[in-house]
């Protein structure tokens, strides 16, 4: 039950920074999409090094305990389609149209609905998708550090430079 309520709020405090980020507006969503704004790219990619410093810092802490997921090319390319279809469609990502909802934006309610089929469709084909699908590139639990032979902080670090520079070119051509 602590977790569930771990769970709730942190989702709420995270539909906060997207609310506050304007990350939810349909007009950043598609701006993204035609690269013309980049406010969605800084916003995930700062959420992505503050999250795996404190995710990992958690780890070597003692304090958590986690195990990469086996990587299964099959399911990520094939649910990595599904995801940008349906966000090109929709013009909204399944945590951004939930925000948008609760911003009083009722439009989102059909493709909320839509992802609610799909969550269903999804149930009943998970055998099939199981055997059929996770086996195709399936390279079991691996991580870039893992992959490079290097401590976890190395790309950390690698990806927090990486990003302080995309965000710069950002800035410098106002996107």
């Amino acid at each position: 039950m602590t977790t569930l309520v771990y769970g709730l709020i942190t989702g709420i405090l995270f539909g906060a920074l997207l609310q506050q980020a304007e990350v939810l507006r349909y007009e950043k969503q598609v701006g993204a999409m035609r690269l013309m704004d980049m406010t969605i790219v800084k916003f995930m990619l700062t959420t992505i090094v503050v999250g795996s410093i404190g995710i990992f810092l958690l780890k070597d802490l003692g304090l958590v305990s986690f195990d990469p997921r086996p990587l299964s090319l099959g399911l990520q390319i094939i649910g990595g389609l599904l995801f940008g279809l349906g966000w090109a469609l929709i013009g909204y990502c399944p945590g951004t149209s939930l925000g948008a909802l609760a911003e009083g934006r009722y439009h989102v309610i059909w493709p909320i609905l839509g992802m609610l089929i799909g969550g269903l469709v999804f149930a009943f084909l998970y055998p099939m998708i199981q055997e059929h699908i996770r086996p195709m590139g399936n390279y079991g639990p691996i991580s870039v550090a893992d992959m490079l032979g290097i401590n976890h902080w190395f790309v950390i670090l690698a990806l927090a430079v990486g990003a302080g520079f995309l965000f710069r070119f950002f800035e410098k051509h106002n996107l």
